[in-house]
């Protein structure tokens, strides 16, 4: 793979609850026309049985991907179809999720110990939807050996039909460690995970776990993998993940300025307030804009202070701008 010809995987911003939701996508899009976007997980009994339809509303952030969460081969089918009717362009199965939440209803990284009932799940989607489907997964669970657990897991999803895994290169320990912990204490395998390239070179494999740079995300690129997931390093420093992601996969083009991409979400903004939203639904996600950069503080301060407000607008935006500006000309001075 060249800079110019990206794989279409070459970058995608991980599916994060509570953060990447619609409105986090639609700032993401305006930074970055290539990332791969993907939904938070949601539940196939919430969307099969609860009847939660709203749950696939999007606004059309193409490429972008529903990640679904279960264990019912049928229910996941019935979730894939929803999905691929929302317009999703490919669905992808949570095997990865270590919390207690997840792990109570029978998914997430707890099917990493069962690879039979994921494959199952797999060509159960596959049959159902006519988009691909994908899956997420981490390189083990607990006391398993991840050289022998991956490779069989990786061969009997694929076989049912998976032909792109996304692999977070750490164990997770479903009893003993938070999710906050599971993304940080065990240690990362990038080895292994580089060699599942060699093993299924017919995959399109992509890695994930604590990738923070686009020096990083480089050598994985050039390693041969065909794509790299970013989780919390794109949400907190956007600009500094997906500002440059078009030039860097394409050799063209020019980055975003932070405050070109503000005066761009405006008019999402005021869509939403106008549909009956409240302004801190947009704004908590763009916290991170200014991260690293003079004024980053002041954007913060005015957003977190004044966003929650009721009856407020995009004024607090320009205000947060204009202190974005003072804070910049003083550091100059």
């Amino acid at each position: 793979m060249t800079p110019h010809t990206p794989h279409p995987h070459a970058l995608s911003v991980a599916p994060m609850m509570d953060w990447t939701d619609r409105h986090c996508r639609a700032l993401h899009r305006i930074i970055s026309k290539r990332a791969v976007l993907y939904t938070e997980m949601v539940t196939a009994p919430a969307l099969v049985r609860g009847g939660a339809l709203h749950l696939l509303e999007h606004a059309g952030e193409h490429p972008l991907v529903l990640q679904l969460g279960g264990s019912d081969p049928a229910e996941l089918a019935e979730a894939a179809r929803l999905g691929a009717e929302a317009g999703y362009d490919e669905i992808n199965l949570n095997c990865g999720c270590p919390s207690d939440r997840v792990q109570s209803g029978t998914f997430g990284a707890v099917l990493m110990r069962d690879a039979p009932r994921v494959a199952e799940c797999v060509a159960a989607m596959v049959s159902a939807a006519p988009v691909p489907i994908t899956v997420k997964c981490r390189i083990g669970v607990d006391e398993q050996e991840p050289r022998d657990v991956l490779p069989d897991f990786i061969t009997r999803v694929s076989e049912a039909g998976a032909r792109h895994l996304i692999i977070h290169a750490r164990k997770a320990w479903l009893q003993g460690l938070s999710p906050k912990e599971n993304r940080e204490i065990p240690p990362l395998d990038y080895a292994l995970v580089e060699e599942m390239r060699t093993t299924f070179p017919h995959l399109t494999l992509s890695i994930n776990g604590g990738i923070e740079t686009w020096e990083t995300i480089n050598h994985f690129l050039a390693s041969g993998l065909d794509g790299v997931m970013i989780g919390r390093a794109a949400y907190h420093k956007p600009m500094d993940i997906l500002g440059p992601a078009d030039r860097m996969l394409t050799g063209q083009g020019t980055d975003p300025e932070a405050v070109e991409v503000v005066h761009q979400m405006l008019p999402y903004i005021e869509a939403h307030l106008v549909s009956g939203g409240r302004l801190h639904q947009v704004t908590r996600h763009m916290l991170g804009l200014f991260a690293g950069r003079p004024g980053a503080r002041r954007w913060r301060q005015v957003l977190s202070s004044e966003a929650h407000s009721d009856g407020v607008g995009p004024e607090v935006l320009l205000r947060a701008l204009s202190a974005v500006g003072e804070e910049q000309d003083a550091a100059s001075a």
